[in-house]
């Protein structure tokens, strides 16, 4: 007989939705909901209080499914004597559909970073993020974060075959979070950045944060007109390529923010008369001496030098003065760091298995297994 309790304990259930959440059999409904570390959990609303089973932090409740909100929410204290009222993750039905999933897996899904990922979104008048991973190799996952105090036991994430999510209410932009992948093949519980982050720390820190994309307001209307309408064919084009990091720095030698950049270098290239910028690789990497040729975060612009939205402003500066933005991309290799795509499930997920294939010697970095359908899609987003 499975333990669930014991495996949700040891952050190790493999399929935690059969257990946690609303499971209704006729006119009766039994929640089951696991919170480490909390004394007492009850439901609001109902009055009643949910049963700890012994020794664990699993917590039960059954009663008449009749007058029981489809999306309820738990009143629970913290070791410390914190209150904290939430709704249940798991009332909410799974939310990726079989389209997304089906198109992600033949490679064929042209906008999958809008898919996985943390992804702001309302369900059902309830606002809060969706988190979902590709991680085929793995034994289970979670998402930890500044909402549930790192702690990847809150939030263990369902299976939907190779990728795993989970709508977390009441989380928000703003937020820092990291996948915890626990690899079947070796045991190892991996922390892992998003794949598909929109923003992170500033290194050496290394979590992911979540970015509402809506949420800027851009002015450069005119721009984008007069680029549909422009014949690009006949269009005279000069292009000035740089690299921010070390274009400019300020009187103390640390680098210039997007803002600065904003005033400094479109000011320049506009009385120089270019048309364009190339913006050398400003996905966000590791190590600053490799000028961003070995990426991590190939969806997010670098915390160095500011915000996602700082960057989106730098961008919306430059098509204001008439100058198109070239980005760098860079698909050839990607570097070993753990917190990385390296091993990211604790299997050659996204990296060729054969180190003779696998690897780039010479720059002691990975290759991409463009073999996998999954990977050929995370390079075209």
């Amino acid at each position: 007989m499975i333990d669930h309790a014991a495996l949700l304990q040891a952050g190790r259930h493999p399929d935690p939705g059969a257990v946690l959440g609303c499971h209704g059999r006729g006119t009766q409904a039994q929640i089951r909901v696991f919170l480490p570390g909390a004394r007492q959990v009850s439901l609001i609303g109902i009055g009643q209080s949910l049963s700890r089973l012994a020794d664990t932090d699993l917590f039960e409740w059954q009663g008449p499914l009749d007058g029981l909100p489809t999306h309820y929410q738990l009143n629970w204290l913290d070791a410390g004597g914190n209150q904290h009222i939430a709704h249940d993750p798991y009332s909410f039905a799974p939310q990726l559909s079989l389209y997304d999933l089906h198109l992600f897996n033949e490679g064929r899904h042209m906008h999958v970073y809008r898919v996985l990922g943390a992804h702001p979104r309302v369900v059902d008048g309830i606002g809060g993020v969706l988190f979902a991973v590709w991680a085929p190799h793995a034994a289970c996952a979670s998402v930890a974060g500044d909402f549930n105090e790192w702690e990847g036991r809150f939030h263990p994430l369902r299976r939907r075959g190779e990728v795993w999510e989970l709508f977390v209410p009441g989380v928000s932009a703003g937020m820092r979070y990291r996948f915890d992948i626990l690899s079947r093949e070796t045991g190892e519980l991996l922390n892992k950045i998003d794949p598909y982050g929109y923003e992170f720390e500033r290194r050496p820190a290394t979590a992911s944060i979540i970015v509402d994309s809506t949420a800027y307001s851009w002015h450069d209307d005119l721009w984008m007109r007069r680029r549909r309408q422009r014949d690009w064919t006949k269009s005279p084009l000069s292009v000035y390529e740089v690299h921010l990091g070390s274009w400019q720095r300020d009187e103390t030698g640390t680098y210039l923010s997007y803002d600065e950049l904003a005033k400094r270098l479109v000011t320049y290239v506009s009385s120089l008369g270019f048309t364009h910028i190339e913006l050398m690789p400003v996905t966000e990497h590791p190590l600053d001496a490799s000028w961003g040729y070995q990426p991590t975060g190939y969806f997010a612009p670098t915390s160095r030098y500011g915000t996602a939205d700082d960057f989106r402003r730098l961008v919306d500066c430059c098509h204001q003065a008439g100058i198109g933005v070239i980005l760098d991309w860079v698909p050839g290799h990607f570097p070993k760091d753990a917190h990385a795509l390296a091993r990211f499930d604790g299997a050659h997920l996204y990296e060729y298995a054969d180190p003779a294939r696998g690897e780039h010697r010479t720059w002691g970095t990975l290759v991409f297994d463009y073999n996998r359908n999954q990977v050929k899609n995370f390079s075209v987003g």
